[in-house]
C-alpha cells in the first residue's frame, strides 16, 4: 500500500502539536496560580501572533509579495479568523479558568472529550466515520468516565469547566477543517491567534479579579504558552489539517491528555491513582484504534501546498 506522504506529515505534525500542548497544561497550571485565565491568554496568544506575523512577513519579503496582494491575503483571513478565533477565546478561558480547581492530569483528559464531539458533530456536517472510529469513541468515553466521574459520581469544578472547554475546542477544530484547506495557512493561524488575544485582553479586564497582574512569577509559563503552545503547536494544527480528516486529527491531537498527565506526574507529582491510568489507557487505546480506519483527504489530497 503506498504511502500518503502529505497524510503521514499531517499526522507527524498533529503528533508534534500533541506533545507541545499535553507539555502545556503543566505550564498553564503553574500559570494560573499567579495570573488570571484572560489575562494568561491574552499575553500567550498576542506572543503567538507575534511570532507566526513576523514568519509571514518575512516570506512575504523573500517571495517578493507586493503590499496590495498582501492586503488582499490579509482580509481573506480576517473573517475566519475572527470565527475561529471566537470559539479559541471561550475554549482556552475555560480550560485555563479550571486549572486552578483540578489537577493538570485530569484537565488534559477531560479537554480530550473534543476526540468523541469532533467525530460526533461531524456527522450533522455530512461527514462520515469508519467502525475503528465509533468503536475508538466508545474507549474514549470510557476512559474519560474513570478520570472525571469519581465513585459518588461527582466532578470537581474544574473538570466541569474543562468538559466545557472540549465543546469549544471541537467546534475550533471543525472550523480550521471548514477554512484550513483554503486559506494561506500561517496568516490564518496569525488572524485566529490574533483575534484570541484581543477578545481574551477585553475578558480579561471584566472577568479576573487583578487583570494582568502576576505576569512576572509567571513568565515561564507565559513564554512557553505564547511561544510553543501557541505559535508552534496551534500552527502545526492549521498547517496538519490541510490534509488530515477532522475526526482522526482530533484523536491524534487528544494525545496531549497522555502528555498532560505525564508532564503532570513529573514536574508537579501529580498521581492520577489506578482508576484515573486505566482511563488513559484506555483513551490512548481509542486512539491507536482509531487510526486504522480511512483517513485521507481526497479532496485536498491533490492540491498544491498554499503559500502562507
Amino acid at each position: 500500500m503506498p504511502v500518503n506522504r502529505r497524510l503521514l506529515r499531517a499526522n507527524l505534525l498533529l503528533f508534534a502539536a500533541a506533545l507541545l500542548w499535553g507539555l502545556a497544561f503543566t505550564a498553564q497550571k503553574a500559570g494560573s496560580e499567579h495570573v488570571g485565565a484572560f489575562s494568561f491568554n491574552a499575553v500567550r496568544f498576542a506572543l503567538g501572533a507575534i511570532m507566526i506575523g513576523a514568519v509571514v512577513a518575512g516570506l512575504d519579503r523573500r517571495r517578493g509579495i507586493e503590499r496590495a496582494r498582501r492586503r488582499r491575503l490579509n482580509r481573506a483571513v480576517a473573517g475566519p479568523g475572527l470565527a475561529a478565533g471566537s470559539m479559541l477565546t471561550a475554549a482556552a478561558g475555560l480550560q485555563q479558568a479550571a486549572m486552578p480547581d483540578t489537577t493538570a492530569g485530569n484537565a488534559a483528559f477531560v479537554t480530550g472529550l473534543y476526540l468523541v464531539l469532533v467525530p460526533v458533530f461531524g456527522v450533522f456536517l455530512g461527514q462520515r466515520i469508519g467502525w475503528p472510529t465509533v468503536v475508538a469513541i466508545a474507549l474514549a468515553l470510557t476512559g474519560l468516565y474513570l478520570i472525571a466521574i469519581t465513585d459518588t459520581f461527582s466532578f470537581a469544578r474544574g473538570d466541569g469547566l474543562a468538559m466545557i472547554a472540549a465543546v469549544c475546542f471541537a467546534i475550533q477544530i471543525l472550523a480550521v477543517d471548514r477554512y484550513a484547506g483554503r486559506l494561506p495557512a500561517l496568516r490564518f493561524a496569525c488572524a485566529q491567534f490574533g483575534f484570541c488575544s484581543l477578545t481574551s485582553a477585553a475578558l480579561a479586564l471584566v472577568l479576573d479579579r487583578a487583570p494582568f497582574a502576576g505576569l512576572g512569577p509567571a513568565l515561564i509559563p507565559v513564554l512557553y504558552g505564547g511561544l510553543i503552545s501557541v505559535g508552534l503547536a496551534y500552527t502545526f494544527q492549521v498547517l496538519a489539517q490541510r490534509d488530515a480528516a477532522p475526526a482522526p486529527a482530533a484523536l491524534i491531537m487528544s494525545l496531549e491528555t497522555v502528555f498532560g498527565a505525564i508532564g503532570g506526574a513529573i514536574v508537579l507529582h501529580e498521581n492520577m491513582g489506578a482508576r484515573g491510568y486505566l482511563g488513559a489507557a484506555l483513551m490512548l487505546a481509542g486512539i491507536v484504534l482509531s487510526q486504522l480506519g480511512p483517513s485521507s483527504r481526497p479532496d485536498r489530497a491533490a492540491a498544491p501546498p498554499r503559500a502562507p
